[in-house]
């Protein structure tokens, strides 16, 4: 996906890229590129597959949410940045926080931000069962984000706690989410979720097939959630 085809998808979805946010994501590549040579943070570093793999998809969320509003977002895993980083350019009154566990990744996005002069990030180094834990953050977003880090049933339990009632839990998977979805009902109905809708789709250029699940949180998540560190992973609900 080069330059022109990545701005005339948006275009087609209804967003025209300023000057400066198509500076921004040419800071992103070549940022990204550069610090991937010393650690790793993403096996995709050709131009063109970057933007495709990466920053559009990281962007269709905003093809079935609305992002326009002032909401605060949290990134659970968020990797080098994907999806919420991109979705800050686009959308500059996010607020957005990202939770990693690996301390070298949130060295990168601190270096990042400052690079692409973003404000209203914040950025923790913790695992996602401790973050979700914390007073401080817990039943506290608008909206939580994850792409791919894990199946779904591990992922409500990691993500669904730091939602606010009523708020928006956007899981962004790859292909084959019905087996996992099956699994994960149960899961996310115990952990105060509701499956909203699930959108497939495939990525330009034939970049890959997507689907995208959205949960509404209903009522609050039962104190036990989530479990100690690693449990989710090893015994999913």
């Amino acid at each position: 996906m080069n330059l022109q085809s990545f701005q005339a998808y948006l275009k087609k979805e209804g967003f025209t890229l300023s000057d400066q946010q198509l500076q921004q994501f040419d800071t992103y590549f070549h940022t990204l590129v550069e610090w991937n040579e010393k650690m790793n943070l993403t096996a995709i570093t050709e131009r063109e597959e970057v933007y495709a793999k990466h920053f559009f998809d990281s962007l269709t969320a905003a093809f079935y949410f609305d992002f326009s509003n002032e909401l605060h977002v949290c990134d659970v895993g968020a990797g080098a940045g994907f999806p919420s980083i991109p979705l800050k350019i686009l959308f500059p009154n996010l607020k957005v926080t990202i939770v990693d566990s690996l301390k070298k990744r949130i060295t990168f996005l601190n270096h990042l931000a400052s690079e692409l002069e973003l404000e209203g990030v914040s950025f923790y180094h913790d695992r996602a069962e401790l973050f979700g834990i914390n007073d401080k953050f817990r039943h506290k977003f608008d909206v939580v984000l994850a792409r791919a880090v894990a199946r779904t049933s591990v992922l409500s339990e990691l993500c669904l706690p730091l939602l606010r009632t009523n708020g928006t839990f956007i899981a962004m998977k790859g292909s084959n989410i019905e087996e996992e979805l099956n699994d994960a009902e149960d899961a996310i109905e115990l952990l105060g979720g509701k499956i909203n809708k699930v959108e497939h789709f495939i990525l330009p250029e034939n970049n890959g097939e997507r689907n995208i699940l959205i949960i509404d949180k209903k009522r609050k998540t039962p104190k036990k959630f989530p479990r100690k560190p690693g449990v989710p992973n090893k015994n999913p609900l």
